[in-house]
């Protein structure tokens, strides 16, 4: 879907728990044709490797991530058909603070932080820009690009819901990894792929993760007819 310039959407992943999350949503951007650019914290490794078995590197970030893309949620192969789909995927090392990203003048659509752990939520709403997935999540902001922060975390303090409000009144969409039963879910990647759905509908990305509410009692328990 490029037509020679390329403006894509920046994907951040931080150490919380909630890989699958961003898988789903890499999947969703890479099947309706968008172009992706990955930042994966050090931490988010250390999360990876436990949720999924994948040591993250840098210098083969593409095999790595083609082994993310094609499990899911429960380890089980994924129908994703990855031949290809990281045609348009273009990496940036954590600690690249001159990455293209880390500008202004990059263009970029947005930018995608899930899933959000509270480290990443404060650094963000502080300004910090320790690393490059803060940096480019305060250059989107101030270049008033969208931001959706999918914070995984709960219970929540006072201290973090203090800065998800600060991201919100700076324009970020704070968005909750909470998922709904309502789309009739069945299996555990059901309910992943309805928060990555979510994250997707605040991007404005069109997709067909989880079926939407229709106003018709009783619909989760209903077959989907895609």
């Amino acid at each position: 879907m490029n037509d020679g310039k390329r403006t894509p959407w920046v994907v951040g992943v931080s150490g919380a728990s909630g890989t699958p999350y961003a898988a789903a949503v890499l999947r969703g951007l890479l099947a309706a044709g968008e172009s992706v650019d990955l930042v994966v914290s050090r931490s988010s490794r250390l999360t990876l490797l436990d949720e999924t078995g994948i040591s993250f590197r840098d210098a083969h970030w593409r095999e790595d991530l083609a082994l993310w893309l094609a499990r899911g949620a429960d380890g089980k192969p994924d129908a994703f058909d990855v031949a290809g789909a990281l045609d348009d995927v273009r990496y940036w090392a954590a600690g690249d603070l001159a990455a293209g990203p880390s500008s202004g003048s990059y263009p970029a659509k947005g930018m995608l932080v899930v899933p959000a752990s509270t480290a990443a939520v404060a650094g963000v709403a502080l300004g910090l820009s320790k690393d490059l997935l803060q940096r480019v999540a305060s250059v989107t902001l101030k270049e008033r690009r969208p931001l959706v922060v999918a914070v995984r975390e709960t219970p929540l303090n006072g201290q973090t819901l203090r800065h998800m409000v600060t991201l919100d009144e700076a324009g970020a969409v704070v968005l909750p990894a909470s998922p709904a039963f309502y789309a009739g879910a069945t299996h555990i990647q059901d309910l992943v792929d309805f928060v990555a759905g979510r994250v997707l509908d605040a991007a404005g990305v069109p997709h067909g993760l989880y079926r939407r509410w229709e106003g018709e009692l009783g619909g989760a328990a209903s077959p989907r007819s895609d």
